[in-house]
């Protein structure tokens, strides 16, 4: 099935995310598949998860930090300043410190700590999840696509939603234990009833939030997720290793595309050795490609002349991608 009716048989699958090692085209085909999307109408967010995010340079515009920022009519894109969030993380954190226990200031060893705990690596992807959380629970756009980070930080990423969820259950778990408790003490001690838990709602809360951002991304109705691959053999395995990672995670897996297809009319030209062989080694690759993945195949896409960057050649990817539209 051509990538593109995937697109109109199954309007519903409005979270669309490419997939796969890095280097080899998942930020392209985002903005791509999200310039499609704007053409035929339809209200689009292109975000990046990534850290080192680059949509700012096939855009051609600076988005960094700003939020959604339209780039076209329909088409808005979006990259995520970790940094400030893990701030205003540390600044929520402090603010609920001092209401909570009715302090005027954050003793110092707290502070030590919140600055500490920011410096984790771990917080950056923490921030940039929330952030996407906060994305998708907003709404307002027809297509969400999400421009992932390379394989190994993508499964990271997804697997957060269920570590998280599964800390958060155990916690407020706990947390009931001790109210009922507590209640129970009050009660004997014929004191009124406690107030109302803060420490409880804000894991409820989390939690809620998390699922909702979970759940979508596991959706087979609401989520498409492609992978990218090139015609290598080191390629295709990683990729075929991904894929039963991912389906673990249960993320619906809708095919695969096949990116830097160089064009075969090339070996009945005056071309140099070096390039006969890669052209070779494609051929055999391409087959095994075909073996190996069949009908998930959805588009090749040929070897551009030069990067893309801004929207002529965004649109002639889109072509490549989707066909004439």
């Amino acid at each position: 099935m051509p990538l593109a009716d995937i697109f109109d048989k199954f309007p519903d699958r409005r979270y669309i995310m490419f997939g796969g090692k890095g280097g080899l085209g998942k930020t392209t085909f985002s903005a791509a598949a999200a310039y499609y999307l704007a053409k035929k109408g339809k209200k689009v967010l292109v975000f990046s998860v990534d850290p080192q995010a680059s949509l700012t340079d096939i855009f051609r515009k600076d988005i960094f930090g700003k939020g959604p920022t339209e780039i076209m009519p329909n088409l808005y894109a979006q990259e995520i300043d970790a940094d400030h969030r893990v701030k205003e993380y540390q600044q929520e954190i402090r603010q609920k410190i001092l209401d909570m226990y009715g302090m005027d200031k954050i003793p110092e060893e707290i502070e030590s700590y919140i600055q500490a705990a920011a410096a984790e690596p771990a917080m950056e992807e923490s921030a940039i999840f929330d952030e996407v959380v906060d994305i998708v629970i907003k709404g307002g756009y027809d297509y969400y696509i999400y421009d992932l980070v390379p394989l190994g930080h993508a499964l990271y990423y997804l697997s957060m939603a269920s570590v998280y969820d599964a800390w958060i259950s155990k916690i407020t778990g706990l947390r009931e234990q001790m109210r009922e408790y507590d209640q129970v003490a009050a009660v004997m001690r014929r004191e009124k009833e406690l107030d109302e838990d803060a420490i409880l709602n804000e894991l409820i809360y989390i939690k809620g939030r998390i699922n909702k951002s979970s759940s979508i991304l596991t959706d087979k109705q609401k989520t498409a997720f492609f992978f990218v691959l090139t015609a290598e053999e080191m390629i295709i395995k990683d990729t075929l290793k991904a894929a039963e990672l991912f389906a673990k995670f249960d993320v619906p897996l809708s095919g695969y595309i096949i990116n830097r297809v160089l064009p075969v009319s090339l070996k009945n030209q005056n071309i140099p050795e070096y390039l006969k062989n890669r052209l070779d080694m494609q051929e055999h690759y391409l087959k095994v490609i075909d073996t190996t993945f069949g009908k998930e195949i959805l588009a090749s896409v040929p070897e551009m002349e030069r990067d893309v960057t801004g929207l002529p050649m965004i649109e002639k990817m889109a072509k490549a991608m989707f066909g004439e539209f």
